[in-house]
């Protein structure tokens, strides 16, 4: 059994979370024997198009999606932060909270992967956290000259050193691959379609309630 100290966590927009959010934690936390990975919404996020809902209903439906989860858990430290969403800072907080030696690991997408050069302070992130690459079968792997330098560097297949050290190594892991996305769910709703199956109840409930995604209230499931 793993350490409990090891923190494995998953940033977004969440807008709404949905299924393969869900799933690709779940098989991540099996994946890593840790005891919990956390989704983390952010409030702003910095680099893509803003999200449609507030903060604080994409946490609420987070929260409401791993109600039942033990294994997943919520975190509103963006969304309740005065600062901008950017990933340096939400690392550099958790590095004040769980001190220099935890191990801190962060789950991106392989296109989030690949466009870290244009994130802010960018290289400082494996200072303070490994990286797991999510990737999707028969993904192509074409990095720039920077990430590939990086992954060069950085890459490992060795589980072990993501739950023994504190930072410094990227791994790539292949996941069940879901072919659901926010956008498509929003669409759906927009146009009156029931997104049931692709998100959890509750949260699908929290969605009519509060008329969510659509100008229309969507009955029924």
């Amino acid at each position: 059994m793993m350490p409990q100290s090891v923190k494995v966590f998953m940033g977004g927009t969440f807008d709404p979370i949905h299924n393969g959010h869900l799933r690709t934690a779940l098989e991540i936390q099996q994946w890593l024997g840790v005891e919990q990975v956390t989704l983390m919404p952010s409030k702003a996020p910095v680099h893509r198009q803003q999200p449609l809902r507030s903060g604080q209903q994409r946490l609420d439906m987070v929260r409401l999606a791993v109600a039942n989860e033990p294994a997943l858990l919520a975190d509103d430290r963006e969304v309740i932060s005065t600062d901008a969403s950017y990933t340096v800072l939400t690392l550099e907080s958790l590095r004040r909270e769980l001190g220099e030696t935890a191990p801190i690991c962060m789950l991106l997408g392989m296109d989030a992967y690949l466009s870290l050069p244009h994130w802010d302070r960018w290289q400082e992130l494996l200072t303070l956290c490994h990286i797991v690459v999510v990737k999707r079968p028969g993904w192509t792997y074409e990095p720039c000259e920077q990430m590939a330098q990086l992954s060069a560097q950085h890459a490992t297949e060795e589980m072990d050193r993501l739950l023994q050290s504190p930072a410094g190594c990227v791994i790539f892991r292949e996941l069940t691959p879901l072919g659901i996305s926010a956008t498509q769910i929003r669409a759906l709703i927009n146009a009156g379609r029931s997104p049931r199956y692709l998100i959890p109840d509750a949260v699908w409930d929290y969605i009519q309630h509060n008329q969510l995604y659509s100008e229309q209230k969507t009955e029924g499931k």
